[in-house]
């Protein structure tokens, strides 16, 4: 398995870079929304999943990025590239500004205090006039999805190779430290709260980026749908159930949850806003590591892995 894994991860991004030239134009849309979850899932798997703090202020970089490539574009009449840088320093002078503050907080503190960020930079964006305040902005269209496509694929790319190097690099191994036992990380001579900000920056790279590819895609931004809370929950469920701390578990999650809520979305209408909220009972409860630790341990502990999960919940 493990000498087919390599050719089967390229055969399937060859099927994902090719699937503009041969798919619907309804495919192609689906594609890049599930693409760009893709992405976010993986920028929430690198502060959620590799330094165990369950942030939910990833969509206030979503939106950040959004709003620059926004602002750039309508109100300086900038490229989209520029556009796209300026939303990336937005996001990154934030992670630098709150992250230390923030990330001395630990576990449901500090997913509260994160919780609260969106909320808060939704009231500020709407009181500024040159992001467009309540009425927001409307971008020039680009009726391309081939580009937004390829554009999305080349950022999940980029993300999920910024992960495989962090499970082996020295600061990917001070994140899972920080994971597993922070004082016991210190003992050992991380600098936890740098290690700690850098991630939360790196994930806020991805996250504006993704934000500023689905800015310009749908071509109107206002402060709710950029800051929008359950665009953070729907990352988090994605790479929980796909796997946090892995490689490809983010994805995964995010693949599949992504098509079986569009099914449901067009066939069940009235259940299908109640899908989430059974995933998360699922994935906490019968797999709290999610697919990937399912695949690597079923196949030795057969239906007592579920069983065990249950126990150790107390459920």
């Amino acid at each position: 398995m493990k000498t087919w894994r390599p050719l089967l991860i390229v055969a399937a991004l060859i099927a994902l870079a090719l699937l503009p030239w041969y798919g619907s134009d309804t495919l192609i849309q689906f594609g890049i929304s599930t693409l760009l979850l893709a992405v976010l899932a993986q920028g929430w798997n690198i502060i959620g999943g590799y330094t165990g703090y369950p942030s939910f202020g990833n969509s206030v970089f979503y939106g950040l990025g959004a709003y620059g490539v926004g602002i750039a574009m309508v109100q300086w009449q900038l490229p989209f590239a520029v556009g796209m840088a300026f939303g990336v320093a937005l996001a990154v002078v934030f992670a630098l500004l709150l992250g230390i503050p923030v990330l001395r907080l630990k576990g449901h503190y500090f997913a509260i205090a994160t919780l609260a960020l969106a909320q808060i930079m939704a009231a500020i964006v709407s009181n500024v006039p040159l992001a467009g305040q309540n009425i927001g902005l409307v971008l020039p269209p680009l009726n391309d999805d081939r580009l937004f496509y390829e554009l999305s694929l080349i950022l999940l790319v980029a993300a999920t190779l910024t992960v495989w190097w962090l499970t082996r690099s020295r600061f990917g191994f001070g994140l899972i430290a920080i994971r597993e036992n922070e004082e016991g990380a210190v003992v050992m001579g991380v600098d936890t709260t740098r290690y700690k900000v850098l991630a939360f920056a790196l994930a806020g790279v991805f996250s504006a980026l993704a934000g500023g590819i689905q800015a310009y895609w749908i071509t109107f931004l206002d402060p709710g749908s950029a800051f929008d809370i359950t665009l953070n929950v729907k990352m988090i469920i994605m790479a929980v159930f796909g796997g946090p701390g892995t490689i490809l578990g983010p994805i995964v999650g995010s693949f599949i949850l992504s098509a079986i809520s569009e099914l449901l979305s067009s066939e069940v209408t009235s259940i299908a806003g109640l899908f989430f909220g059974i995933v998360i009972v699922v994935a906490v409860v019968l797999m709290p590591r999610g697919l990937a630790d399912v695949v690597r341990r079923f196949h030795r502990l057969g239906w007592r892995y579920f069983i065990d999960n249950i126990r150790t919940n107390r459920i």
